[in-house]
């Protein structure tokens, strides 16, 4: 954990409490140390930019998961425009 707040510039109190609130959940190693993927890392410093920018926690970690949902819809939309991509669009008559 201390490797990882390094890493994100946070403590490991900050990571704990992402882990609280649900924004992030390591996996642990067969020692109990948790492991952080480079996605949740990501989050984790996403969450701490908004926290540095007088954002509440709570709302952080909300407005984490909405970017998210919304990058994950955008990426969606763009996949099914492409596979639509030469087909015409039903006519409205």
């Amino acid at each position: 954990m201390g490797r990882a707040a390094e890493m994100t510039g946070t403590t490991p109190g900050f990571l704990r409490a992402l882990g609280e609130h649900r924004l992030i959940t390591p996996l642990r190693s067969d020692g109990g140390h948790r492991r952080y993927s480079r996605y949740q890392l990501r989050i984790a410093m996403r969450a701490r930019d908004l926290v540095d920018q007088g954002t509440p926690i709570e709302a952080a970690c909300r407005i984490v998961v909405l970017e998210d949902q919304l990058e994950e819809a955008l990426r969606l939309n763009e996949q099914l425009r492409r596979s639509r991509h030469g087909q015409e669009p039903p006519s409205d008559t």
